[in-house]
């Protein structure tokens, strides 16, 4: 799901990437709520070193920032933004577990400008979420 607004006259583009798994939230949760665990699951990604609020993600030849902005046990919900590293004006991201029955239902939404990074960051975000479910169900 892409979708883009105009904001401060700069294009604003949000993106949705899901999917299901077949583990219970709590179980989900504890992985994908990890801040600095990412680099456990999330492809591509050669360290992950966390210092305060932010992780240092090493990857395709780049170092980049991510600031946790607030991490929810309770709504199981993470929001996180990168502040360092990829030529982005402005990015926010927050991953959502929600329980369905024995299941749970993952998000990962993101608002990102330029828009041009927007389908990047989806698909980025979709091929991620498959590899939380391969690294789960392992």
């Amino acid at each position: 799901m892409l979708q883009t607004s105009s904001e401060d006259g700069g294009e604003v583009g949000k993106a949705r990437a899901e999917i299901d798994i077949d583990k219970p939230a709590n179980a989900v949760w504890a992985v994908a709520g990890d801040f600095g665990g990412i680099g456990g699951w999330m492809p591509g990604i050669e360290s992950c070193t966390v210092d305060g609020d932010d992780r240092i993600l090493k990857m395709m030849g780049m170092e980049i920032t991510e600031r946790l902005e607030r991490r929810d046990d309770e709504a199981r919900e993470i929001v996180y933004g990168i502040v360092g590293g990829v030529p982005v004006g402005n990015h926010r991201a927050t991953i959502t577990v929600v329980g369905q029955g024995d299941g749970s239902h993952v998000t990962w939404d993101v608002e990102v400008e330029p828009d041009e990074m927007t389908e990047m960051m989806q698909g980025i975000y979709q091929q991620s979420l498959q590899a939380l479910k391969e690294h789960l169900a392992g």
